[in-house]
């Protein structure tokens, strides 16, 4: 692997001087998915640590983010349905959570480039040790406004919209709007992304070729690139690729 370095280095040199940073996406969001087959393939690592080795290429891909000028990432950490997951499992995931939270308090990288750090799903679910140290990266990064990171934990897309349309639905009981006022942009405004613009880009790693539920409502008009590369395996070169592919794309917005 070390002799194949400095060929992709050059070819990282080659895709990143012909991508044009006018036509960058704005917001790309990320289904990280590979890290338990990682584990497997490996043979001789627990599934924990093929999620540990997943951290850090989510930090890479911060970092080449930051660098080609993208504003937003958001990245999909962890359904609803992974509660259904070994017990074993889970439990070493919120440990994960718990730590990696801690870090981002005193992490320079996040700090120098001023990432403001946001996590959107149903936190309710999610142990207190993990609601507590989500509210301590959020509030050390709360008065940035250059780029924002966000990771949704406990997410899923469907119960994203029910939630939304009880929250109008109660709004109607109470008097404090009419049916008619009910439009896509409150709706909108009632997901647990309130406030945060629809990704230009989604990105799946493993091979997988479905949203699996994720933002269904803000991907309407997104791209979709499905990469056959393992979460943790994802290369800088596989990244700048995908950011190739999209701004050579015609983007068309309904059929």
């Amino acid at each position: 692997m070390e002799l194949m370095k400095p060929i992709y280095q050059l070819y990282e040199w080659y895709i990143s001087r012909g991508l044009d940073p006018n036509s960058m996406p704005k917001h790309i969001a990320i289904i990280m998915d590979g890290n338990r087959r990682y584990s497997r393939v490996q043979g001789n690592i627990n599934v924990i640590k093929g999620h540990e080795i997943g951290v850090d290429t989510l930090e890479k891909v911060l970092d080449w983010s930051i660098d080609l000028g993208i504003e937003i990432v958001t990245a999909y950490a962890f359904s609803t349905e992974n509660f259904n997951r070994p017990q074993e499992e889970v439990e070493g995931l919120m440990n994960l959570f718990v730590k990696n939270f801690k870090r981002i308090v005193s992490h320079e990288k996040i700090h120098r480039n001023e990432v403001k750090v946001k996590v959107v799903g149903r936190l309710d679910l999610l142990p207190s040790s993990v609601r507590e140290a989500i509210l301590e990266a959020e509030e050390s990064t709360s008065h940035y406004n250059k780029k924002l990171f966000n990771l949704a934990i406990g997410y899923d897309g469907r119960l994203e919209i029910v939630d939304a349309i009880k929250k109008i639905a109660k709004e109607v009981e109470d008097g404090k709007i009419s049916v008619d006022e009910i439009d896509e942009n409150l709706v909108s405004d009632n997901l647990y992304t309130a406030g945060l613009e629809d990704p230009n880009l989604i990105i799946r790693t493993s091979g997988e070729e479905r949203l699996s539920g994720f933002l269904l409502w803000q991907s309407s008009y997104s791209e979709l690139y499905f990469c056959d590369s393992l979460w943790p395996e994802l290369r800088k070169v596989d990244f700048l690729r995908v950011i190739r592919d999209y701004q050579q794309r015609e983007r068309r917005y309904g059929v």
